[in-house]
């Protein structure tokens, strides 16, 4: 029996969640006492793997799992579970991992445990650390089924070096009907994307059209951050829907998290509560937000905005 990680990877770079499901297994496998594997598809060298613990790499290769279908990714990692012997499989909690998690669960016959946050606090009976009630509270929970299906929180374990000497083997694995067609892909290049971002910054109406964004984009410039906005900005057509968080749009679990102009509705709130430190900046002191922020400035965006930058790139080029 042995541990299975999904490393994921885009354009053939591991993402940082791939790294810290990676470190997750690695734990997990010592807790069991038997040896952690990692899965990755279409990855340009799976060797980096091996400095967070991966003794033993499963390389697939195939031009038609370049763009991720859950269904066609959730038969080959069930297939390469099998072939493994891996009864514990560990995916992250990305927007593809939250499609391919129940449905790994389902084709294994596993128990299946979602937000993830630590290492098994017993691992007989299995029993793992959840968030709960939009991540306001933690559950422990007990995987009583022999195989068993772990979706990692991000940014929940961390990432740890824990270099190995490993393997890498090829593996040819059945490709199945992907039921769905794509008749075109748009990326977003040359910036920062919310799901690999350790720090987002975030806007809503309060910025009053989008003609005023550029402060927001010039923020996230200097911080190396992501851009972001409130479920309104997006459905006014202010920004993309990519770029909406809340309970509603994509989840947010940052190292930090700034919402400018966001009054804090209870959707957006808990979207992106698992960040681990919020700062809000508002006109109004009696915004939701505040009372979920760790930090927070009343004022107006528009003075506040120009003259955090002004520090940031004067702390920077000191």
């Amino acid at each position: 029996m042995s541990v299975l990680v999904f490393a994921d990877s885009s354009e053939g770079k591991f993402k940082k969640t791939a790294l810290e499901v990676v470190s997750y297994g690695k734990k997990v496998a010592e807790q069991l006492g038997t040896n952690i594997v990692a899965l990755t598809i279409n990855a340009s060298d799976s060797s980096e793997l091996y400095n967070y613990g991966a003794e033993k790499v499963v390389s697939v290769s195939n031009e038609g799992l370049n763009t991720f279908n859950a269904k066609q990714y959730a038969a080959v990692v069930t297939e390469v579970a099998k072939a493994e012997s891996a009864n514990i499989v560990v995916i992250d909690s990305s927007i593809d991992g939250l499609y391919l998690t129940p449905m790994v669960a389902v084709n294994l016959e596993a128990g299946c445990a979602t937000n993830v946050v630590d290492a098994p606090s017993s691992t007989s009976p299995f029993t793992v650390k959840r968030k709960a009630f939009s991540n306001k509270a933690f559950s422990n929970t007990v995987i009583s089924t022999d195989n068993k299906v772990i979706g990692l929180a991000k940014n929940s374990f961390g990432v740890h070096e824990n270099p190995v000497s490993g393997t890498t083997e090829n593996f040819d694995a059945t490709i199945t009907e992907a039921g769905v067609s794509s008749d075109k892909i748009e990326k977003v290049t040359g910036k920062v994307t919310i799901a690999d971002a350790d720090i987002v910054v975030s806007a809503g109406r309060g910025l009053k059209g989008p003609e005023n964004w550029g402060m927001i984009e010039e923020l996230a410039d200097v911080l190396g951050a992501a851009t972001a906005c409130s479920k309104p900005v997006s459905d006014l057509g202010w920004r993309p829907h990519g770029e909406h968080v809340g309970q509603t749009g994509k989840p947010v679990a940052s190292n930090l998290y700034i919402a400018i102009g966001i009054s804090g509705a209870i959707q957006h709130l808990a979207g992106i509560n698992a960040s681990k430190v919020k700062v809000v900046v508002n006109t109004d002191p009696d915004a939701p937000f505040f009372k979920a922020a760790d930090y927070g400035i009343v004022g107006d965006a528009f003075e506040v905005v120009p003259k955090l930058i002004e520090k940031l790139k004067a702390f920077k080029s000191a």
